[in-house]
């Protein structure tokens, strides 16, 4: 199998660190503000430091991208992306949405990507060409995205709704979500992985960052589903993305076809 060792590495500092901050969780964490406004906690830098060490060890000549700091020139022309927790937000609040995202980047392409979600004990996992797949409760099963077709029927997720109103298509967003079957918004990775295994059918993602969509890309394809910017792009550096059932990437083209940003 391919990146068959990277994998391997992956999942087993995965593990790791998600043991680390699931201790801190239990013991209770504050959040300090960043320059953007966004939280960190001790675990978010402890989680990322044990990742950023593990990867160096393992692979020394590969480079490094991580939210809370880690830099690595590569030398392979490969870089790991790590955001050690991915839902601060959440992890704080001690709730269980949260989760830690981890992708290699080879030759500027995302060849292999996982999510973990420490707190519900499950991981999800693509590799490039190789497929997609979910661990679970000790039991490992391909992910495979939902063949519907019909909006009537569909599922959709929308990220950072407090955030929306800086897009053009705010305005015609709620009527246009009246439509569907179903309407979420439990997290950015998680409701990403919802689409992967097929429970939801799109999601929509206004406001990210490399890290934030990097592993998100990979599984998704490799699950069979889409993945494009607003601009019609397929960049894990642009800043926002839609992933989708292919039945649902007319739908999903047609919302951000032509959006521009109203608000900085």
């Amino acid at each position: 199998m391919a990146y068959e060792r990277e994998l391997e590495v992956a999942l087993g500092l995965a593990r790791e660190a998600g043991g680390l901050a699931l201790a801190h969780m239990k013991a209770g964490v504050s959040a300090d503000a960043k320059a953007d406004d966004s939280p960190v906690t001790i675990a978010d830098r402890e989680c990322e430091a044990l990742y950023s060490s593990g990867l160096a060890a393992a692979f020394p000549e590969d480079g490094q991208l991580g939210e809370e700091g880690a830099a690595r020139k590569a030398v392979s022309g490969r870089v790991w992306i790590i955001d050690p927790i991915d839902g601060t937000r959440d992890f704080v609040r001690g709730n269980r949405l949260w989760s830690m995202l981890l992708a290699l980047e080879d030759a500027g392409e995302v060849v292999l990507g996982l999510a973990h979600f420490p707190a519900l004990d499950e991981t999800y996992y693509g590799v490039r060409g190789e497929g997609a797949w979910k661990i679970a409760c000790g039991e490992k099963t391909r992910l495979r995205i939902s063949p519907r077709t019909e909006v009537g029927e569909g599922v959709i997720c929308v990220n950072s709704l407090q955030n929306i109103t800086r897009w053009s298509f705010a305005p015609r967003l709620i009527e246009w979500l009246d439509r569907f079957w179903a309407v979420r918004s439990l997290g950015g990775a998680l409701d990403s992985m919802f689409v992967a295994a097929g429970h939801a059918d799109a999601w929509l993602e206004q406001s990210a960052k490399p890290w934030d969509l990097a592993a998100v890309q990979v599984i998704t394809e490799e699950a069979g589903g889409v993945y494009f910017n607003f601009d019609g792009g397929h960049s894990i550096y642009t800043g926002n993305c839609v992933t989708c059932a292919p039945g649902f990437e007319r739908e999903m083209r047609a919302l951000v076809a032509d959006c521009s940003l109203t608000k900085p």
